[in-house]
């Protein structure tokens, strides 16, 4: 039964047109909206939900009269017998979702996010904006000056080297070095209205994107999709107005994933390492990426691309580790897990929470055993059925980043905005690995075909 409503679903989503699929979404999106504006217990959710509901709900509405559109005049088109018109129709109706994608990219991400920093500027910062932007500026200033950035430690049940005046977890820097680079404009004399760390976590985010689907020679519909998740949709927008730290984290995976199936892992690598040295959520999936490195001949070059990583991530990280281990550990391991002793933000009522809030007992217990045995099935998986392609790496982390996710004593729920975008990364990768493959196997046998280009794909 369950097979056959999976099955029914697929084949219900496979058959909407593009502005029937944007509908979809944007619906979707305008629901989230309401609900996050109506029960969200932060104040920053709350103003986002509200301020983006109402772009939602009309692109929504201008997406269903774009399908309805386009049926009817693919209709008159057919009773004509009249081929030449489709050409037009479809070049009409792909810059009518152009402005429309543009439209709710004002709507529900730029403007909530310009009218956060200005409300930010203006006094009453703690209400319009997250303490993760707060942390990395701070670190940001830190780095200006020379400073380390992991200055807060626990020693005997005590912070120590807190910063004064703030909330003790905005003393601790849970990211790796390289994420301060976000916050060096704070360090400078200029107004927070232009320095505001969420800004550059934006501009980063759209500019990766933007090369990284440009680079990508999957189908056209799935790139939008796949744009649609990373900028517009709640799981771009809402992070970027309101915090935005993960979104350059996906951003620079998905240029590195692409690189990988583009079959330049040097590249690929260093890209990866780029951000694995920014934040640990992104090594999942990098270390994944080792096995379906392979290079122009199609070789497996998992060497090449772990040169590529390391290339970035030794001089960046090691140092850090060495000047103080203890705070390193503390800071990038211990706190984000909820190991630390200190209260942490990211605490969402998901399973491993909820448990942890119900036997305490279980706080260091239950991220021990779920890392045992989740690694261990992991183990096996990749021993007996390794991912050969770019698009089952990243489904298979997706699924390794899920579960993570549920079970972790201390997380948000917009974490989940990690696997989505796999899953969805790993729907758009697909075709394109199999046509990779295919004229790698075309160029080993001295076939004189040439492979089917992207419009074969889009077709």
């Amino acid at each position: 039964m369950v097979r056959q409503l999976h099955q029914w679903a697929g084949a219900r989503v496979r058959s909407w047109g593009p502005e029937e699929g944007d509908a979809v979404l944007y619906a979707f999106s305008a629901l989230f909206a309401g609900i996050t504006a109506k029960f969200s217990q932060i104040d920053l959710y709350r103003t986002w939900g509200e301020l983006a509901l109402g772009p939602y709900l009309l692109a929504a509405a201008i997406a269903l009269v774009l399908e309805r559109h386009r049926v009817r005049l693919a209709a008159a088109s057919s009773q004509r017998d009249d081929a030449s018109g489709s050409p037009g129709l479809s070049h009409h109706l792909g810059a009518a979702r152009i402005w429309l994608f543009l439209f709710v990219l004002v709507g529900a991400t730029l403007a909530p996010l310009s009218l956060e920093v200005a409300w930010r500027s203006e006094g009453n910062p703690a209400a319009h904006v997250q303490p993760e932007v707060v942390t990395i500026e701070q670190a940001g200033h830190r780095a200006a000056l020379g400073q380390d950035p992991y200055h807060a430690e626990v020693k005997h049940g005590h912070i120590v080297s807190a910063v004064r005046g703030e909330p003790t977890y905005e003393s601790f820097f849970p990211y790796l070095p390289l994420m301060s680079v976000f916050g060096l404009p704070s360090s400078t004399r200029e107004p927070v209205r232009v320095t505001d760390a969420r800004i550059f976590f934006s501009v980063a985010t759209l500019l990766v994107v933007a090369l990284a689907l440009g680079l990508c020679d999957g189908p056209t519909e799935r790139k939008v999709r796949a744009l649609q998740v990373l900028t517009v949709l709640p799981t771009a927008a809402l992070p970027l107005a309101t915090g935005g730290d993960d979104m350059p984290i996906v951003a620079f995976l998905l240029l590195g994933m692409v690189l990988a199936q583009r079959r330049q892992p040097v590249w690929s690598g260093i890209v990866l390492g780029i951000v694995s040295a920014m934040k640990f959520t992104a090594w999942p999936l990098a270390a994944l990426a080792l096995f379906a490195a392979r290079d122009k001949n199609g070789k497996r070059a998992p060497l090449k691309m772990a040169i590529g990583m390391l290339v970035v991530i030794g001089p960046v990280v090691v140092p850090f580790l060495f000047r103080n281990a203890d705070a390193f550990v503390q800071n990038v391991i211990l706190f984000p897990l909820g190991l630390a002793g200190v209260a942490s933000p990211a605490a969402s009522p998901l399973p491993g929470h909820l448990i942890v809030a119900a036997f305490p007992q279980l706080h260091r217990i239950l991220p021990l055993t779920v890392g045992v045995l989740g690694g261990l099935i992991l183990a096996r998986h990749l021993l007996l059925h390794p991912p050969q392609t770019t698009a089952q790496a990243t489904s298979l982390a997706g699924w390794v980043m899920l579960i993570a996710i549920l079970f972790a004593p201390a997380t948000r729920v917009g974490y989940l905005l990690y696997p989505v975008n796999f899953f969805v990364w790993a729907y758009l990768l697909r075709d394109a690995d199999e046509l990779i493959a295919g004229h790698g196997a075309d160029q080993r046998s001295g076939g004189v075909s040439d492979p089917p280009g992207r419009d074969a794909l889009v077709a």
